[in-house]
């Protein structure tokens, strides 16, 4: 006689299920924990160069600030400059219209008082020219040591240049003798021009 197990034939086969294992944190791959260490290493230093980099660029603009302030400053002070130098120009030219005119007014009176001054004992003139800065003298003497002290004394005058003698003639007779005396005039600065000068000069300083 055959039995038949149904309850047997029935089940299922029991399948192993494979058990799901936790990974644990020591058991995960290095590799991963490099990387990541080497991503923020990486924004660290990033950062940190940002950092620098923005804080020299505030310097740099700060400096750059301070040099516009100083070359403003600068400009300031040169057209300072160039406005006392034309305001210089000016005053001397307005000086040298002043020296000439006074020269000219001036000058021949004062070169009459020279000479005469100048003038010793048996000299005479007889003629001077004064053309621009140039003096011509004609005269006469009794002998040629008064011609040449009357040199002399034209040549102490400290506006009168070294005097040059044209011609020492005996005239007919041989009592007395004739000449010609020659020499340029340049006067010093004038008394009012200095005081000009003078009062500019502390109103620079001050």
């Amino acid at each position: 006689m055959i039995r038949i197990n149904l309850l047997s034939e029935g089940r299922r086969p029991v399948v192993a299920r494979k058990s799901r294992q936790k990974l644990s944190f020591g058991d995960q791959d290095p590799s991963v924990f490099m990387l990541t260490g080497g991503l923020l290493l990486g924004l660290l230093v990033i950062g940190t160069q940002w950092f620098l980099l923005s804080s020299e660029i505030d310097d740099l603009d700060g400096r750059i600030r301070q040099k516009k302030r100083e070359v403003n400053d600068l400009k300031d002070i040169l057209q300072k400059v160039e406005d006392f130098k034309k305001a210089q120009a000016e005053l001397e030219r307005k000086i040298q219209v002043i020296t000439d005119l006074r020269t000219a007014q001036q000058g021949p009176v004062d070169i009459m008082s020279e000479v005469s001054n100048a003038l010793p004992d048996l000299v005479w003139l007889s003629s001077m020219n004064v053309r621009g800065r140039n003096v011509a003298i004609n005269g006469n003497a009794f002998n040629t040591n008064a011609v040449a002290t009357f040199i002399e004394q034209l040549n102490e005058v400290e506006d009168f240049k070294e005097p040059d003698t044209r011609n020492i003639n005996q005239a007919r007779g041989g009592e007395t003798y004739s000449f010609q005396i020659s020499f340029n005039f340049e006067p010093r600065k004038l008394e009012v021009v200095e005081a000009i000068e003078a009062a500019e000069e502390e109103e620079g300083d001050v």
